[in-house]
């Protein structure tokens, strides 16, 4: 790959604010504000990725302190719905005890502890603990005690479910278990000046997938949080995103990530061309953007490399050699090509420029469609867009956990203990599209559970982001056994390409020292 050292603070190439200065409409002034954070070094021990004591901190500090993304008011429509929460050991029940009101209370029954809900649920007229029949209205007020004579010490007015503070953002739906904690509005403050286009209450859930993953939870987070990786673990979108040349600031609890599409990545700069593969197809024969050397689908899990000199070698869809004159290839172009494939994927072409008419603006083509396919539901406000906000990825990491994206992307994020393993982890992925102006709000889509043994192609309502989730986890596992191997006692963070997990680490470092 082409060396990027340029003697300033990011790549070579250019800038995303030279980008914003070519754009073909008016930008928006929040997508210029620069605020970078203070240059590192962030060091942060390895331990806290696996061992037990640490992610038990994490629960005495953090998730029984902090506001963190619940649910969204659209999984609990109706009076009586509820929604089950849970992060670490930890359990909580989020009930709309009104038309407009919703509570939030610890999932556990005051009599022996019976967790209270398992699952979601609809229509719920009390909550009735399964086990002796306590029971509650929706507002938490204690309702009935079979026996009550037997329990002379039991006050209805001292036995109410115990409750959780509950904010609104967005339509989705914050709790936070500390009775003294600030209101969220303090913990969000200007998060919502990133998303004055389509604000999020006017976005509906289309699609909810969790899948298990074998690492922690910051193993995850951080992955998704920074373009750094892409060189390495994405060279399939490398002609189509300026990777190293993103964006970053930090605000408050929040920090945000501007990485270009529609410009090459700097990393390709000074590679000589190739010709293009007249037989090639996107998910089945591509070449490498760097190497030049050609990955072709030669079955399941089975793939064919051929190097520009012409040796050749066949590969697993991990990686591994099975024969040939190769030793070493891109695993990730190997899951690309020969992992499991979307339905109806194998012969979809390799997109080109000449795709969007050859236009000197690939910025500008690539937006066009996309402010036409708003339109149907924006109208002409549409027109006031610009191609950054419409082809543009715009990622923003909500302290903890909550990364809700920016402009026009659909997708939203969550990352999360599982259970109560600091070596496993649940990775949330939502996209929240355009409500459709004067109709009924479609329904929120229920959640799609993936095991860690699952594919995330078994998610197909994802499109082409489960491919590339797919090169994400095959790292995921690795770096989580690389982390205890480490005879280093610590990670280290790039000062700028990784700004979102160290501005995340300065917040969980003075969380942790809050007493």
């Amino acid at each position: 790959m082409t060396e990027t050292l340029t003697g300033k603070p990011r790549s070579a190439g250019i800038s995303y604010l030279e980008l914003l200065d070519a754009d073909s409409h008016p930008v928006r002034d929040i997508l210029r504000v620069d605020s970078p954070m203070e240059p590192g070094p962030t060091r942060v021990p390895v331990e806290r990725y696996f061992s037990k004591e640490f992610h038990d901190l994490e629960v005495e500090k953090v998730w029984k302190r902090v506001w963190q993304m619940a649910c969204h008011e659209d999984d609990i429509p109706d009076v009586g719905d509820y929604h089950v929460y849970e992060i670490a050991h930890l359990s909580f029940l989020v009930v709309r005890s009104g038309p407009d009101e919703f509570k939030a209370f610890h999932n556990a029954c005051l009599h022996r502890g019976r967790l209270l809900r398992e699952t979601h649920g609809k229509w719920a007229r009390e909550l009735r603990c399964p086990f002796h029949g306590w029971s509650w209205n929706l507002d938490g007020s204690l309702k009935e005690v079979p026996c009550q004579w037997d329990f002379p010490t039991v006050k209805h007015e001292e036995y109410g479910l115990p409750e959780v503070q509950v904010g609104r953002w967005g339509g989705f739906l914050f709790i936070n278990p500390d009775p003294s904690a600030g209101p969220l509005e303090d913990f969000l403050g200007d998060l919502s000046d990133q998303f004055t286009l389509l604000p999020y209450e006017r976005r509906y859930k289309a699609v909810h997938v969790a899948k298990i993953l074998r690492c922690n939870w910051k193993v995850a987070q951080e992955a998704f949080s920074e373009a750094y990786h892409v060189v390495a673990t994405h060279p399939t979108i490398l002609e189509g995103i300026g990777d190293a040349n993103s964006k970053y600031d930090v605000f408050g609890n929040y920090s945000r990530a501007l990485s270009p599409n529609g410009t090459p990545s700097p990393h390709l700069a000074g590679q000589p061309g190739h010709d293009p593969l007249p037989d090639g197809r996107f998910y089945t024969k591509l070449r490498h953007p760097l190497s030049g050397a050609v990955y072709e689908r030669v079955g399941e899990r089975r793939v064919r490399v051929t190097t520009l000199d012409g040796r050749e070698g066949l590969f697993t869809d991990e990686g591994v050699r099975l024969e040939g004159d190769l030793g070493q290839v891109d695993p990730n172009m190997c899951d690309w090509i020969g992992g499991r494939q979307l339905p109806g994927a194998e012969e979809k072409a390799i997109p080109t420029v000449g795709d969007l008419g050859g236009a000197p603006n690939l910025r500008a083509a690539q937006a066009a469609p996309r402010r036409e396919a708003l339109r149907r539901v924006l109208g002409d406000e549409v027109d006031g867009f610009s191609d950054a906000e419409l082809v543009d990825s715009v990622y923003v990491t909500l302290f903890p956990n909550f990364h809700p994206w920016g402009s026009f992307n659909q997708i939203v994020y969550r990352f999360r203990p599982y259970r109560d393993d600091p070596e496993q982890c649940i990775h949330e992925c939502m996209y929240f599209e355009p409500a459709p102006s004067g109709e009924p709000r479609p329904a929120a889509a229920p959640i799609h559970w993936l095991g860690a043994d699952d594919d995330w192609v078994d998610a197909p309502e994802l499109g082409m982001l489960a491919k590339v989730f797919n090169q994400d986890v095959y790292n995921m596992p690795r770096v989580q056994r690389g982390l205890r191997a480490m005879k280093q006692d610590h990670v280290i963070f790039a000062d700028y390409g990784e700004t979102k997990p160290r501005h995340f680490h300065q917040l969980l470092e003075e969380w942790i020292a809050k007493p």
